[in-house]
């Protein structure tokens, strides 16, 4: 009797991936843990294992296709060498993936090209079996969703039991939460409206289009800011940092640094200036929990740093910031922008976040307004640093110094503006004297 198998649940906040390869075929042999898809989520590529063994009789998707948990990929049919899992999957099919032994998720990081097969950087993650409904929390309405889920909706102050759920069993994801919010901000904050989405005109009346799908990056990209930027208040404070002393150190040790394996950048001494600033303003290392009207203050320091790649921005994260010379943090941060940018990152390093940096100086421009990155209450942007003339007031010239602009957006429903000027003052501080740093920690 064919029987579908269904993709199963991948990981933590891992709800849909694109299809980059099929690696079986109809007519084929199927075993258990054999792999069956390539697919590419936001941050990495997995492979998908089979939980069930049979013959493969048809086949539900192709490359190019965006598949979710619960869809099926596949139909076989069981038999003489199958295990006891297809026997349940054919006992109860569309509870394939629920019914299934916890299988281990290949994780890889690095996309093969089409000139070689090898696979790098790959990873175990253990899956456990889950259930296609599960029962809700005792203080939360009855929805069907996960844990991980549950904690999305609370970040964007989002009621769980008012979102429609696209899953089975009408199971709710981190993309229905999202989709719930734009329907609310784009409709006024009315749930009763119609679909809000804005209909796009017709291009072609003007000239011809080209249509290019956007890959999961992107894709993530664009749902998560999206739903930052309707979800937080956001204030941005700009200033000015003189940086001209410190740009004469960093080029007196920048040998230093890259003979450990690091470069000694304005970003990784902004990473330690930052890491320090969390530790004198703790409650810039925080979230908000509206839901439980709580702010959550984070005693350790994580600093993600957003990084340029040819998939777009990732944030690798430095973790445990506050405890590492700069020589430290400069060495790890060019290894972590390495991976990112070759496809070797692995998902934990971008995970864990207190605080994000975003540096465009070695691009250009003069400022810009960053988009905190939820459930983080802050962001610093740094623009490119130029030399300006500057007034000295004990000799009554102006002087050319070298500037650094800088750009804090912060939550301002944890953080007040006094609040925000005192945090980029004393960054602007430690920029300048860098003997503060040692001297408050």
């Amino acid at each position: 009797m064919p029987t579908d198998f269904t993709l199963p649940e991948l990981g933590e906040q891992i709800e849909a991936g694109d299809v980059l390869r099929v690696l079986v075929k109809a007519g084929d042999s199927l075993k258990k843990d054999q792999p069956v898809l390539e697919l590419e989520t936001d941050k990495a590529t997995i492979e998908v294992p089979s939980s069930v063994a049979g013959i493969v009789t048809d086949i539900k998707v192709k490359a190019g296709d965006k598949v979710k948990v619960g869809q099926p990929i596949l139909t076989y049919e069981e038999h003489n060498g199958a295990t006891a899992g297809s026997k349940a999957a054919e006992a109860a099919p569309t509870q394939a993936a629920a019914n299934a032994e916890p299988v281990p998720v290949k994780v890889e990081t690095q996309v093969p090209t089409p000139q070689s097969d090898r696979r790098t950087n790959v990873v175990d993650i253990t899956r456990g079996a889950r259930p296609a409904s599960e029962p809700a929390a005792p203080d939360m309405p009855p929805a069907p969703a996960a844990p991980s889920v549950r904690r999305t909706a609370r970040e964007l102050g989002v009621e769980i039991s008012d979102v429609r759920g696209t899953g089975p069993d009408g199971r709710i994801s981190v993309d229905d939460v999202k989709a719930h919010v734009k329907r609310l901000v784009t409709s006024g904050g009315r749930t009763g409206g119609q679909n809000a989405a804005t209909a796009l005109p017709d291009f072609t009346r003007w000239g011809s289009v080209e249509r290019q799908p956007m890959r999961a990056v992107r894709r993530k990209t664009a749902e998560h800011l999206s739903a930052a930027w309707a979800a937080v208040p956001h204030v941005t404070q700009f200033d000015l940092a003189d940086i001209t002393g410190l740009e004469e150190l960093r080029r007196k040790y920048a040998k230093q640094v890259e003979a450990a394996g690091g470069t000694l950048t304005v970003t990784s001494i902004a990473v330690k200036v930052v890491a320090a600033a969390l530790r004198a303003f703790p409650h810039f290392n925080a979230s908000v929990d509206m839901a439980a009207e709580e702010i959550i203050v984070k005693q350790y320091v994580n600093i993600g740093v957003a990084v340029d790649t040819d998939r777009g921005l990732l944030v690798p994260v430095i973790k445990n910031a506050d405890q590492k010379n700069i020589m430290q943090l400069s060495v790890e941060l060019a290894q972590l922008s390495e991976k990112a940018r070759t496809r070797k990152i692995a998902l934990e390093e971008m995970q864990g976040g207190c605080f994000s940096i975003s540096n465009l100086g070695g691009i250009g421009g003069t400022y810009f307004t960053p988009i905190v990155n939820a459930p983080e209450v802050a962001i610093l942007g740094i623009s490119r640093a130029r030399t300006e003339p500057v007034y000295n007031k004990d000799s009554g010239q102006f002087v050319p110094r070298l500037m650094l602009p800088l750009a804090l957006s912060y939550d301002h429903r944890v953080i007040d503006g006094a609040d925000g000027i005192r945090f980029l003052r004393w960054v602007v501080e430690a920029l300048e004297q860098p003997f503060l740093l040692a001297l408050n920690g």
